[in-house]
């Protein structure tokens, strides 16, 4: 099982296929078995060297239980010692959720790692202050509460993962990124091309159509009718858009 090391942090991630470099950043609570689950992964094999990432506090990843372990520049550093380890100096990144959240920390943090960015169910903005958070909320109820807040018919394997969690590692990355303050003001810094999809009933969707109009060189795709997480199951409906995106930034 590979590692990349981050002072002292292990980052497990697993690579598949050959071609040019794609991360692949799964969402909160979640793991890298999900894009496997899900289809993702013989997909875009063919084409890509996939490098899929388990974040820090999730997977085979090591779990700090410290607020301070978890911020975004943390998560770019694991992400560029994954590619350090790999002798890759710039890759195409495809984040979800909490991945998405990532990829705008990339631009940010390490803007000449990127090529392209393909960002699903992302939202750059701070998390709303002074209204009770629904996910930390159930973290402290412990890892049982997990699946219900995805709010989705989950599959037996998913659900498993969900609750074998390490909560106060979860609760102290939660803790982290209530308290940042986002990454709207590098929106216009974004030149790189960008894909940005949301499903129509995720509570994210109308930020992804505010903020994409403020990415110079971005296209926007939604999937009606779907909310947060089952957009990220219909990989049938995703993966079009995505292969057509990364197709068209090959040339």
């Amino acid at each position: 099982m590979p590692y990349a090391d981050n002072q002292g942090v292990r980052i497990h991630y697993e690579v598949e296929g050959e071609g040019p470099p794609l991360v692949i950043q799964h969402g909160f609570t979640d793991s890298i078995q999900t894009w496997y689950e899900l289809g993702y992964v013989d997909a875009l094999k063919s084409d890509y060297r996939l490098i899929l990432v388990d974040a820090r506090g999730h997977g085979a990843s090591d779990k700090p239980h410290e607020p301070e372990a978890y911020t975004p520049a943390s998560n770019v550093a694991d992400v560029v010692s994954v590619l350090t380890d790999l002798d890759i100096s710039r890759a195409r990144f495809f984040g979800y959720s909490m991945g998405a959240w990532i990829a705008f920390a990339m631009v940010q943090y390490a803007f000449d790692h990127v090529h392209a960015l393909v960002i699903g169910g992302g939202n750059p903005n701070p998390a709303p202050q002074g209204t009770p958070d629904p996910m930390l909320q159930a973290l402290n109820q412990g890892a049982e509460a997990i699946p219900g807040v995805w709010g989705v018919p989950l599959s037996p394997s998913l659900q498993a993962r969900l609750v074998t969690n390490d909560v106060q590692a979860l609760i102290a990355y939660r803790t982290e990124r209530l308290a940042s303050p986002g990454f709207l003001a590098i929106l216009p810094q974004m030149t790189m091309p960008c894909l940005v999809f949301a499903g129509e009933a995720d509570p994210v969707y109308p930020a992804n159509k505010e903020f994409t109009a403020r990415i110079p060189n971005a296209t926007f795709f939604s999937l009606p009718g779907l909310g947060h997480a089952d957009t990220l199951f219909r990989s049938d409906f995703v993966l079009p858009h995505v292969t057509e995106f990364l197709r068209r930034v090959n040339r």
